[in-house]
């Protein structure tokens, strides 16, 4: 992959051959470099119509599992760094996010409404497994008997089934995972550090198993690509438990497009063409649309008959359940550390 330069610096870096072969589909082993981030607040809010919660929480920025797609990389510029592999390598982490969280959740006007986890980056990517930051968020909302959603691509979330199917006890919880691809192949080569489809449906079904309601996100659906799958994929996720599932058409936002296309190109080179044709037909004939109603599902005929089979399959394979609706009223402020009871 190549790593050029974000695209508000002034010095522009070029991608440059030295003849060595990457034979071994192992994915390269990057070097982590970790950077605190001092940003002061830590609940992120948003007024799109296009998904279904307006506050959330992001432990990390980057992510390590390098999926090729990821419509979070352009945001790594911000910061002065590639969408590229820096997106991949140099992660900012927040370590104090669960006192901010305790902070915001003890302001007299503080409304509690159900916070997502993730809703950028992967809140259980591979370095949450030594900082548990995402962790630490889970047992204050515990605390706090705050609701939480959470969504993710990996396995790793198994690590606070304890949690989870306690506030899911209490309607408190509910996690979204998302499953791309069950071919193994496909799934090393698009998303390389992220689980297996096999260890994702394991995962819906331990989850489901510790009564934690799960729904699956095909997300993206890659025209040519992937839409082949989306029977078979709904069929799976429906064995594993799962009570509902959505998908999200492939977004190629910004740097994400020559990412993307430059992946394509070197793995599948007789495909590329037309893969992206069939995603230019779902956008008006453009790489992308970022507007709200089409960005998440497109438009045109492909983008239309992609939604009647996710809709058919769906049905088919009761994955039609309600959405799971989370409480509010449970919500309470425990007693501050060193702090007395009032008198009244």
């Amino acid at each position: 992959m190549s790593n050029a330069s974000g695209r508000f610096e002034s010095q522009q870096r070029e991608p440059f051959d030295d003849g060595w072969s990457d034979t071994d589909r192992t994915p390269p082993k990057l070097k982590t470099t970790l950077i605190k981030d001092s940003s002061r607040s830590i609940i992120s809010t948003n007024d799109s119509p296009d998904i279904s919660f307006d506050k959330s929480i992001n432990p990390y920025r980057g992510c390590e599992h390098g999926c090729i797609y990821c419509y979070a990389r352009p945001s790594h510029a911000f910061w002065g760094y590639s969408a590229g592999l820096d997106f991949e390598s140099v992660l900012f982490f927040k370590p104090s996010a669960a006192a901010q969280l305790e902070k915001a959740f003890r302001k007299p006007g503080y409304r509690p409404e159900p916070i997502m986890v993730g809703a950028n980056t992967d809140p259980y990517q591979p370095i949450e497994r030594r900082l548990r930051i995402t962790r630490s968020l889970l047992e204050l909302c515990w605390k706090f008997k705050h609701p939480v959603m959470v969504i993710t691509k990996s396995a790793s979330i198994t690590r606070d089934i304890d949690i989870l199917s306690e506030l899911a006890s209490r309607d408190l919880a509910k996690v979204a995972l998302s499953i791309t691809t069950l071919d193994r192949k496909l799934s090393r080569a698009m998303e390389p550090r992220a689980a297996t489809p096999e260890r994702r449906l394991e995962a819906v079904r331990e989850l489901t198993d510790a009564g934690v309601p799960v729904s699956v996100m095909m997300a993206p659906i890659i025209p040519g690509l992937t839409d082949h799958e989306i029977e078979p994929l709904l069929a799976r996720v429906a064995q594993a438990g799962a009570q509902n599932a959505a998908y999200v058409l492939l977004r190629l936002p910004l740097e994400v497009r020559d990412l993307f296309t430059e992946w394509l190109e070197a793995e599948r080179p007789a495909a590329a063409k037309k893969i992206m044709s069939l995603v230019r037909q779902t956008r008006g004939g453009a790489d992308y649309d970022a507007t709200f109603h089409k960005r998440g599902v497109g438009e045109g005929p492909v983008a239309a008959l992609i939604a009647q089979r996710f809709r058919a399959a769906c049905q088919r394979e009761g994955l039609t359940r309600p959405r799971h609706q989370l409480r509010t009223d449970l919500f309470k402020r425990p007693l501050a550390e060193g702090r007395q009871m009032s008198l009244f």
